[in-house]
């Protein structure tokens, strides 16, 4: 099977921003030496949810074992649990910490993160992993810090031969014609900037201030990026082939009211799925007609 797909862990331009938007009070830490890491992470837990940082106990859960080796807190055999740590072990906690009080995502303090059984290398401000789609893909993407990571992730992972890494702006006209030599695609999946932009301002500080704002603004209705692979996708797609698009809850009906008034394009919305949260947050289209 042909994919073609964005990357989950694309980004588009420009860095993430860091620093100066925090307070710079360092919460009082354990002596070094007298520490076990069962306290370590008690203390960081309290340290996090005083702060308001959420999923404090995971993550003190994941630098603590991050620091001892380990993959998850659950992990760790029983004696590296109740052992003191070394001093080094307990400034490293430290500075891990210091960085999640500045909100930045537990993925990209740790350096790399887990995902469908690999273990991918993270660097801000290239989107992190969620549970999607990965197969044989042609993959495409205008940021160069992406490409380069991805191709350095598959690498890692010795995929070169399942995946095609092209840089590629979908927005600029003529753009995907450097994909027709590869032939009609089964599939056209992607995560776009899909974030109406009056909301911007209203995301998480993980995000707001570690991803790239390019990658997630879609615009005044988060639709610009989504109208131009709308626009495209027949060009690409075998007859009968399908897009899937993580969307905002708004956009199933204002897509459906897109594709309606652009027939000539044959694309039908078939399927709206929700998310864990019970949310329509992804959409299932198919071409259908000539």
């Amino acid at each position: 099977m042909e994919l073609w797909g964005r990357m989950l862990w694309t980004f588009l331009s420009g860095p993430g921003r860091r620093g100066g938007t925090f307070s710079s009070w360092q919460p009082h830490l354990p002596l070094s030496g007298l520490s076990c890491a069962t306290e370590l992470v008690s203390h960081w837990t309290g340290v996090f949810e005083k702060r308001g940082i959420p999923e404090a106990r995971e993550s003190s859960e994941y630098i603590v074992a991050h620091v001892l080796g380990a993959k998850t807190f659950q992990n760790l055999r029983p004696v590296l649990r109740t052992q003191p740590l070394t001093p080094q072990q307990l400034k490293c906690i430290r500075e891990l910490s210091s960085c999640r009080l500045q909100r930045m995502p537990v993925q990209y303090i740790l350096g790399e993160w887990d995902f469908q059984g690999l273990s991918l290398k993270m660097v801000p401000p290239v989107f992190i992993p969620r549970p999607e789609t990965e197969s044989r893909v042609i993959a495409v993407d205008k940021g160069a810090a992406a490409i380069s990571l991805t191709c350095e992730n598959a690498q890692r992972l010795q995929l070169q031969d399942r995946i095609w890494i092209i840089p590629l702006d979908v927005t600029l006209e003529g753009s995907w014609t450097h994909l027709l030599p590869w032939g009609p695609v089964d599939l056209v999946i992607s995560n776009p900037p899909y974030i109406f932009h009056q909301d911007m301002e209203q995301l998480a500080p993980e995000i707001r201030s570690y991803e790239d704002p390019a990658a997630l603004d879609g615009g005044e209705e988060g639709m610009d990026v989504i109208t131009h692979i709308l626009a495209l996708a027949p060009q690409l797609l075998k007859d009968s082939g399908s897009i899937y698009l993580e969307v905002d809850p708004r956009h199933p009906e204002l897509v459906s009211r897109w594709l309606q008034s652009h027939p000539d394009l044959y694309l039908h919305l078939v399927a709206v799925r929700r998310d864990f949260c019970g949310r329509p947050r992804f959409l299932h289209i198919q071409r259908s007609g000539p």
